[in-house]
């Protein structure tokens, strides 16, 4: 299965989002590739850093920054049981390879209406891909929710009837994904990042839901 998370918004957490599910599947046996989609190379300079850190690597993280990337995938995601591509920041040539090369489009947003606006080109992206695609799957994904605020759940109640569809997994603002980014670590490596790494856990779970 490739799942692709997309959005031109920048700042949701894409490639923490691609880290971190990478790790919670990789954490129950799977083999699990992380294609870094965005010519910014954030999930390349995390896996550099967790290589100077001499922590063993739990998945491979592959640099493919391409219009060409739905050309190129299928050959390489062969041997992988999950494939995350962590895509670019904007629209882009990449972004529309990047959806031909998928199985599930992630869309991460953060509780706010602003956010939902600002997807929406992305969501216009999707229907022109869906013409080639009809069976393109896509899911909506809450991310950096604050702890039990009234816009998180408002957020999440007008997303109810959206298509695409958001996930009932969310996950929260945690000062331990931060702390990751600069280590080269992943919350179910870190004594603060237990809360942070069962959210993870359930969205992969949900997202595996899918696949079956």
């Amino acid at each position: 299965m490739i799942v692709a998370l997309l959005n031109q918004k920048g700042g949701v957490g894409k490639t923490t989002l691609a880290l971190h599910l990478a790790g919670a599947w990789a954490d129950k046996g799977k083999r699990v590739l992380v294609v870094d989609a965005d010519p910014q190379g954030s999930a390349l300079d995390w896996s550099e850093q967790r290589s100077r850190e001499g922590l063993p690597r739990p998945f491979g993280v592959l640099g493919l920054a391409r219009e060409t990337l739905h050309r190129e995938l299928p050959e390489i995601a062969a041997g992988y049981d999950r494939v995350v591509i962590d895509g670019p920041p904007r629209v882009t040539g990449i972004a529309r390879s990047a959806l031909l090369a998928a199985d599930l489009i992630l869309v991460p947003v953060q509780p706010s209406p602003f956010d939902g606006w600002a997807s929406a080109e992305m969501l216009r992206l999707l229907d022109e891909a869906r013409v080639f695609r009809p069976e393109l799957r896509a899911r909506m994904l809450l991310n950096r929710c604050a702890a039990r605020t009234v816009i998180a759940r408002e957020t999440a109640e007008a997303l109810a009837d959206h298509d695409p569809p958001v996930l009932g997994s969310r996950v929260g603002q945690r000062i331990a994904f931060a702390d990751t980014a600069r280590t080269g670590r992943l919350v179910h490596e870190v004594p603060a990042g237990l809360i942070a790494a069962q959210e993870i856990a359930a969205v992969a779970a949900e997202i595996d839901g899918l696949a079956s």
